[in-house]
């Protein structure tokens, strides 16, 4: 009788453990399941729908998704030699050239509007101003600047030299 109680009591051990086994083997395979489906390609999208790891973002004046580097880029004043785009500004016109968006660094986008040909768009205490290419003014001071030409590092082409 004890035998036999011996082994009824190791039997419900080993089958215990072995549906812990199972059960943690079941657990870890949900876990790996829920990371494979959470992980969805072109998840970076804004709230407007711009692939952001493509480079994309929201036009408020164009209407559409925009990749900011081609247009025109000003550099900060402080630092006018940069090779770090990110320090950068961007500026976008719409067909007329009656309005510019201004793309600052970590910062939301914002409009400005000019009166008429020749004048500066104007925006609260931003103006940008056509001058030797543009400048950028806060209050009156100097913040960003550029020659006018669209981004400098952005050329349309996988060879940057523009060279065959």
């Amino acid at each position: 009788m004890k035998k036999t109680i011996i082994i009824v009591v190791i039997l419900s051990i080993f089958s215990s453990c072995k549906n812990t086994e199972d059960s943690d083997k079941n657990d870890i395979s949900k876990v790996k399941k829920e990371r494979k489906d959470s992980t969805i390609i072109g998840a970076d999208k804004d709230e407007n729908g711009c692939l952001a790891s493509a480079g994309y973002t929201w036009s408020k004046l164009n209407k559409e998704c925009v990749r900011i580097f081609t247009g025109i880029q000003l550099n900060p004043a402080n630092n006018l030699n940069t090779d770090d785009e990110t320090l950068c500004a961007y500026v976008l016109f719409n067909e007329k050239a009656d309005k510019a968006e201004v793309f600052l660094p970590d910062e939301k986008s914002f409009i400005l509007s000019r009166s008429g040909e020749g004048k500066p768009w104007i925006k609260d205490e931003y103006q940008l101003i056509p001058k030797n290419g543009y400048v950028l003014t806060k209050g009156g001071a100097t913040i960003y600047s550029g020659d006018g030409q669209v981004g400098s590092k952005v050329t349309g082409s996988d060879n940057p030299d523009g060279q065959e």
